[in-house]
């Protein structure tokens, strides 16, 4: 009985985290990382409000799905 409390605790904490979602500047700097090690050149990566971006392709969300990571060539 003790251990499915303990492990219900723990999926619960571990839930919440997950929910969080990760900073946006974390986030933006993994991709650009991604992105840097195939090759790719030439590219801005931006984080705006969520449903604000007019032009480029949503790359990530963030902030708990809030704000968007868009990337745009040239």
């Amino acid at each position: 009985m003790k251990n499915w409390v303990m492990a219900l605790a723990l999926l619960s904490v571990a839930g919440t985290a997950f929910a969080a979602g990760k900073p946006c500047e974390e986030l933006k700097s993994e991709i650009a990382a991604k992105l840097d090690a195939k090759g790719v050149s030439g590219y801005s990566l931006e984080i705006v409000d969520k449903g604000s971006a007019t032009d480029g392709k949503v790359v990530g969300t963030c902030e708990g799905g809030t704000k968007e990571i868009v990337y745009k060539r040239g």
